[in-house]
């Protein structure tokens, strides 16, 4: 098995040429876990979330951002749930994605969600040119960061994004290892075109 050591063996082998922030984008578990990223550049990721586009300029994006060694972080990590809480506890920053689901007062927000999800787009590209690596997750309680942190009824936990940088791939165990090493795949750019006239 051929083992990860930098980003360049990860990067997607594309059908059309990508900017080199996406190319080179992909959801490594295996992070230094002794790491900390400066308070300036994770400024600057938070900031390409707070510059996404969003439905009315509503910006319902929310964020709790948990260095690792803080409160906030392990109560974040004990909110995950199977692999995620394995290697997660690696990463630098635990970022919980937050949408606000209210546009006004007694009225949903229905792009609320797609929005968040621009603004975590944005924040990963503009940590992968910052040098650093993201991976998204969807396996949590959500509940339980609700509690924790006393969450309003509009905020919704839509997903937490690991941010930190690469560590020794060595050091996860035979499971995580195989995950981390497995082909990057996606479906061909037919099969997603439902229509293209």
């Amino acid at each position: 098995m051929t083992l990860i050591t930098d980003t360049l063996s990860r990067a997607a082998d594309t059908d059309a040429p990508l900017i080199p922030s996406l190319a080179e984008r992909w959801s490594p578990r295996g992070y230094d876990p002794t790491a900390v990223i400066d308070e300036s550049t994770l400024t600057t990721v938070l900031e390409a979330a707070r510059w996404a586009p969003s439905a009315s300029n509503l910006q319902p994006a929310r964020f709790i951002v948990a260095r690792r060694g803080s409160e906030q972080f392990a109560v974040v990590h004990a909110a995950l749930v199977g692999f995620n809480r394995a290697w997660a506890d690696a990463a630098s920053v635990l970022i919980v994605n937050i949408a606000d689901t209210t546009m006004n007062p007694g009225q949903d927000n229905p792009w609320a969600s797609y929005d968040l999800g621009q603004a975590v787009a944005h924040l990963s590209i503009q940590a992968q040119h910052e040098g650093l690596h993201t991976h998204q997750m969807g396996g949590f309680d959500a509940d339980a960061i609700v509690k924790a942190f006393e969450l309003d009824v509009n905020l919704s936990v839509v997903s937490i994004t690991a941010l930190g940088v690469l560590g020794d791939v060595n050091a996860l165990s035979a499971d995580l290892l195989e995950r981390e090493s497995a082909p990057r795949t996606r479906k061909p750019l037919s099969e997603l075109l439902l229509a293209d006239a």
